[in-house]
């Protein structure tokens, strides 16, 4: 084959010269060589996936902004090209004739023999050649004596991201590749490992034919994240399919181990939505324990890569500050909105990203359509719950809601695979994409390390299989041969149970449900629940509580953080371990209430979420860390010192400032007004002045920037007086649950009263009618956030025939109290 070609001069940004690049005039379709600038994502039958969506942002979204290294193709027609030439093609399809992917050393040797075909092969010298000189190429644009430049070398399968299979992943990358040696070396490996044993057997469950897929490889500048840090993001959560978060993960040094799951990431999620108004919605951030680190080899001759572990203290910081994680989210932004625009319909996106150590810059080194969570269909909800629990094995981060079960089997090594059976719990160290043939009979996942964008989390998704990764000793805990259940269904956390747990599945069509003129709102305290629950069929959120996140995410008492400096050693080394990265134990605890609560508003936005500030008793104020010496004791703090009255008071009121500057900040500062908020036991009118004077202080003022300030009805005198109290305050929420305590005088909290306790008595249900008839009167809200209405349906009958707005229900009643509301409309508005 001959090549004419011209030569076209190209500007390197930020410089004062000039570089050469061949720009050859044949048909796009028989070239070797196709720069990024030359390329589109309609070109990934020339170039695969990866280089073509690298060509597409590199001539299309640079100029907005996202910076991406420059590089170029070697085509899929060059690989054509090489099989052919050196008449390996009829060899290969030999070797593979009788091969059975289900035999694993049947396709370990087949594999073998096929990679060893190709990387003997002797390329062209037409095709070595022009390779060579696009390097060259590629080194003058960054260097004026055009010396070598270091590069990734990534495979691109032609038929990487299809809508109905993601072949990423499947072939190799190599990085910190430099020189014309190391180059076509690469060149030859990467050709190659479209034959990895997991590219065979993938492309076999798929349906695809072996020869019907080339392979293209990508040179590409390196970005010198081995002294910085790099990662993967995704412009939708990956857990749940909420559309409106980007989610970012990163660790320091190259991306390889993110990718591989060979570390446990930093996370952050993005509200996608007020961060395009020009707002800063971090609305979670949790620091990875990043204990390896992926930097040059500078002593290997190969263009070699090694980690090294990371300083104790290191690890506990973030790898990057909250600029760089909006910068990136704008880039993902950006980068799904170009790609949706382009299939004319919502096409979320993953990529991988870094930072370059040596220039501070942000680059976007991938990206790739999302194919697994995307396609979920969102009207139908499986909802897995465990009826029992056991002793725990391991612990780490669930991926998916599902729960497993098996044999766990123990495996140290990827040789090792072919002794795994169908059905079984895989339990490892990490996987990587050597790992598929058997990930695919696995009942559950188990690794000790990696994050929610590792290898395991994708391909267990993928699979629709449950996957808990970062366990850190799940394969020490987990004995080899027993049996476990694998729960996914429990939150964030995720946990390997000894034994097999009865557990159930419900599921619901969503789509079946009648409409409802009645409001049905969700009762949420778990930010990490809040995207799945989202999907349900609601009007927002009647009660968002703060309870939860103190005591999970802060732990600690607030006046112990305000005052840490008075705390014993051993406080304030407990509070040091919770806080780490915080000089200022005050800022630790607004950040983490403000995450809390955003990610709750920002699931449901723009609906309204109503948030109670904390109403926990003195008792339970005593139980966080430090909190002995701030809290008094009360014979029964259930009717003591607890909600408004704390507010207001020196003891509490400077902790409650800290709630104050959290809030402010979901609101002002990521953009979040959809929060509205709510006073819990307020006594009496003045209490409740004395309760939006002191919010006042903090900026936080009724009727500025459309804030809104309800009040709990759950003390007798809201109701009795509730004209009154609706005249300082936005609506009623009725608390039937304290309601009910203080109208029969019993401890809702004692046995020896439970029988008299009872939310259906005609006293309470006297005065929450008596509190719907004036509210409806003076046209404000009022709505019902206690459990009776999730408890008893036809409680929640009598609240819509009294003319309730709004219905808080737990998240397990929404279906079923939504059909009996739906009777009783059928008979009071037919």
């Amino acid at each position: 084959m001959t090549n004419t070609g011209r030569k076209r001069r190209f500007y390197k940004p930020g410089s004062n010269f000039y570089y050469q690049k061949e720009v050859f005039s044949l048909d796009k379709r028989t070239a070797f060589i196709l720069w990024f600038d030359q390329l589109g994502i309609e070109d990934v039958p020339l170039v695969g996936g990866k280089n073509a969506s690298l060509g597409e942002m590199y001539r299309m979204l640079t100029p907005k902004g996202v910076k991406i290294p420059n590089g170029f193709a070697v085509t899929a027609y060059a690989y054509a090209y090489l099989l052919e030439h050196a008449g390996i093609k009829d060899k290969i399809r030999d070797v593979l004739k009788d091969l059975n992917t289900s035999d694993m050393e049947n396709l370990a040797e087949r594999g073998h023999k096929v990679r060893q075909l190709i990387r003997s092969a002797e390329f062209p010298p037409e095709l070595k050649s022009q390779i060579l000189a696009a390097y060259r190429d590629l080194c003058g644009s960054y260097n004026r004596d055009r010396r070598d430049v270091d590069v990734a070398v990534r495979s691109s399968a032609t038929a990487e991201d299809l809508p109905d299979a993601s072949f990423a992943g499947q072939q190799e990358t190599y990085l910190n590749i430099k020189g014309d040696q190391q180059i076509i070396d690469a060149c030859k490996k990467c050709f190659a490992s479209l034959f990895t044993n997991r590219a065979i057997s993938y492309r076999v469950d798929k349906g695809f034919d072996h020869f019907s897929i080339g392979l293209s490889i990508g040179i590409q500048k390196m970005v010198r994240s081995d002294l910085a840090s790099s990662g993967v993001m995704f412009s939708i959560d990956t857990e749940s399919g909420f559309k409106e978060a980007v989610l970012v993960t990163s660790a320091y040094g190259l991306g390889e181990n993110v990718v591989q799951g060979a570390v446990n990431p930093d996370e952050y999620y993005v509200f996608k939505t007020t961060l395009k108004m020009g707002f800063k919605p971090i609305i979670t951030k949790k620091v990875g324990e990043k204990s390896l680190r992926m930097i040059y080899d500078v002593q290997g001759s190969k263009g070699t890569t090694k980690n090294v572990s990371v300083p104790e203290d290191e690890r506990r910081h973030f790898a990057l500050n909250d600029e760089e994680v909006l910068t990136l989210a704008r880039w993902a932004c950006i980068i799904e909105d170009h790609y949706s625009a382009k299939a004319g319909h919502f096409k979320p996106m993953d990529m991988e990203w870094a930072k370059d150590g040596q220039s501070g810059q942000l680059f976007i080194v991938q990206a790739r359509p999302e194919t697994v969570v995307s396609k979920k269909d969102l009207t139908k909800i499986e909802e897995y719950t465990l009826k029992e629990k056991g002793k725990v094995l391991a612990v780490g981060r669930s991926v998916g809601q599902k729960i497993g079960q098996g044999t766990a089997h123990v495996i140290r090594s990827v040789k090792d695979i072919g002794l795994f059976r169908k059905g079984e719990v895989l339990v490892t160290e990490m996987t990587d994409p050597d790992w598929e043939p058997i990930m695919k009979i696995a009942s559950a996942i188990v690794t000790n390390r990696g994050g929610r964008t590792c290898h395991a989390a994708i391909i267990s998704r993928e699979l629709g299989i449950p996957c808990i990764v970062g366990t850190n000793d799940g394969t020490q805990t987990i004995k080899d041969g027993e049996l476990v259940t694998v729960s996914c269904a429990e939150g964030d956390e995720g946990h390997v149970y000894q034994g097999q747990m009865k557990y159930d599945v419900k599921r619901t069509d969503l789509s079946t449900l009648p409409q409802l003129k009645t409001q049905i709102m969700m009762n949420v305290g778990n930010p990490e629940e809040a995207f799945e629950l989202s999907f349900l069929p609601n009007e927002g959120v009647g009660l968002a509580r703060e309870e939860f996140i103190i005591n999970s995410y802060i732990k600690a008492h607030p006046i112990a953080l305000i005052e840490y400096a008075k705390q014993s050693p051993e406080i304030k080394k407990q509070i040091d371990e919770i806080s780490f990265g915080y000089d200022d134990k005050t800022l630790f605890f607004i950040d983490k209430l403000a995450q809390g609560v955003a990610t709750i508003a920002a699931a449901f936005y723009p609906k309204k979420v109503i948030l109670r500030f904390s109403d926990f008793k003195t008792n339970e104020y005593a139980n966080l860390l430090g909190g002995q010496a701030y809290e008094p004791k009360e014979e029964n703090p259930m009717i003591g010192w607890r909600g408004a009255s704390r507010y207001y008071k020196d003891g509490y009121k400077a902790g409650f400032g800290l709630e104050c500057k959290a809030i402010k900040k979901v609101r002002d500062e990521m953009g979040l007004t959809n929060l509205e908020l709510m006073i819990p036991i307020c006594r009496t009118v003045s209490e409740g002045r004395k309760v939006l004077a002191e919010m006042e202080k903090y900026g936080l003022k009724r009727g500025e920037n459309g804030l809104k300030v309800n009040v709990m009805c759950e003390v007798p005198s809201n109701c009795i007086l509730a004209d009154q109290f609706l005249q300082i305050f936005d609506g009623f929420s009725i608390g039937s649950n304290d309601l009910t305590q203080f109208t029969l005088a019993c401890d809702r909290d004692s046995q020896l009263v439970a029988d008299i306790y009872d939310e259906r008595n005609d006293a309470v249900k006297t005065l929450i009618r008596q509190a719907i008839q004036t509210a409806n009167r003076m046209n404000k809200y009022i709505g019902i956030c206690g459990q009776a209405p999730s408890d008893y349906p036809e409680f929640a009958q009598f609240l819509v025939e009294a003319g309730i707005h709004s219905l808080s229900l737990n998240p397990d009643s929404i279906v079923r109290t939504r059909l009996a509301i739906a009777e009783t409309e059928k008979k009071l508005f037919r």
